[in-house]
């Protein structure tokens, strides 16, 4: 790694607890942003001579905080701007500073941070954009390219965002017990609709939607870190890293969608499956099991088969009759009816999800999973119009061009030999 590759992962780590900290001065997210910017090109100037401080974040709350007040007082003319050597060249400044902004504070702001990105006004697109943007530092550009949506159009939706957040008079205080239980959740819906952004084929290159699933894992780890004992925040942790580390195996050559059963296990990430797993058993042993957990659980077993044949249908099957009590769901239903038509075959797994057709009328997967069945079955015909229909509901290209490949199977069997 460069040395400027290593204090732009630097910038990286303390961009959360640099700008909550900069949000609890100034009161005002465009001003915390600008502050923590400008911390982070005078560091890109500075510490390439003078090496790192000892408290990064420090240096930058203490940094930008200054570099914000000036800004403030040029602009009211107060006073004039002090030489920028008096404020740049630090020394050993920021130790004294460390003491005063303790981890309790930062657990605090990056807590206020996040909470405030998932505010309750904001729709959930709006959520994920507030956050790439504000505590993450992607770009607009970036955010953009992800979204498949103009610059201008994520542009807007930020600054809609923020003037939310804005009208909404949100509290800048640190968040009390009883906040916290009530807004973790949005918060970590945040987090997987974030990863699901990136490890779905909707949105950009492979490249930007593998940069979304790292950023997701990593918020994830910030929760893991200020809720070290919450078993249902190690489940979203432990599932994120359990469905990326198939990543490099869930496209092929040139781009379209390898299915679970075909892809070469050879490629899938094992340290990160291992870092799942061990995520996810320490998980369990909480006796609270929850829907992330619950998911986790079900990835992981997947992650253990060396082979496809290796599965434990029987394992998913329970776990997702399980998941079916804690979090009622027709997508769960259809899920579960993969493990049963595993285990029990196609006709079976017809029963089951044909109670599902007026709930997921409109869903892509469901048709590909009852095409898929009536296939199976030898019902060619039934078959072919279910996947007719699951290529119009196709949100990508790939999406419609996998399910093409089961229309010329069916072809093709359906040709004299």
């Amino acid at each position: 790694m460069t040395e400027l590759a290593g204090i732009d992962a630097v910038l990286a780590s303390a961009r959360p607890r640099a700008v909550g900290a900069l949000l609890r001065y100034f009161r005002d997210l465009d001003r915390a942003e600008e502050a923590f910017q400008e911390a982070s090109l005078r560091a890109l100037r500075n510490w390439p001579q003078n090496g790192p401080p000892r408290d990064a974040v420090a240096w930058l709350v203490m940094v930008g905080r200054n570099a914000a007040l000036d800004a403030v007082r040029r602009d009211s003319r107060n006073r004039p701007l002090p030489p920028d050597e008096a404020i740049s060249d630090l020394d050993d400044a920021e130790a004294g500073i460390a003491e005063r902004i303790d981890n309790s504070h930062y657990r605090d702001d990056v807590l206020r941070l996040l909470f405030i990105c998932c505010h309750p006004d904001l729709p959930a697109t709006q959520q994920i954009a507030l956050a790439l943007r504000i505590v993450s530092g992607l770009t607009v550009k970036e955010i953009a390219r992800a979204f498949l949506v103009s610059e201008s159009a994520m542009e807007q939706r930020i600054t809609r965002a923020k003037r939310l957040v804005a009208a909404a008079d949100v509290p800048f205080e640190a968040p009390g017990a009883v906040e916290r239980s009530e807004r973790l959740a949005a918060v970590t819906a945040m987090v997987y609709l974030l990863f699901n952004e990136g490890y779905s084929a909707s949105g950009g290159t492979a490249h930007i939607r593998a940069a979304l699933c790292d950023e997701a894992i990593r918020l994830a780890r910030i929760l893991l870190r200020l809720f070290p004992a919450e078993p249902e925040i190690m489940g979203l942790a432990a599932l994120c890293l359990l469905q990326h580390a198939r990543t490099p195996a869930r496209l092929d050559a040139t781009g379209e969608i390898v299915l679970l059963e075909d892809q070469d296990r050879s490629l899938w990430n094992r340290e990160t499956i291992a870092e799942g797993h061990a995520l996810v058993e320490k998980a369990l042993r909480h006796r609270r099991p929850g829907p992330y957990q619950l998911q986790a659980a079900i990835a992981g077993v997947h992650a253990h088969a060396a082979r496809p044949e290796d599965t434990g249908w029987d394992e998913i099957d329970r776990l997702y009759a399980l998941l079916e009590r804690v979090q009622p769901s027709p997508v769960v239903t259809l899920n579960r009816a993969v493990a049963v038509a595993k285990l029990r075959g196609p006709e079976a797994g017809l029963a089951m999800i044909e109670p599902l057709a007026g709930a997921l009328g409109g869903y892509f997967h469901f048709f590909g999973v009852k095409g898929a069945f009536l296939m199976q079955a030898g019902r060619a015909d039934e078959a072919r119009a279910a996947f007719d229909r699951a290529i119009a509901l196709a949100h990508t290209p790939q999406e419609a061009a996998h399910i093409r490949l089961y229309l010329d199977r069916l072809l093709k069997d359906s040709q004299p030999a």
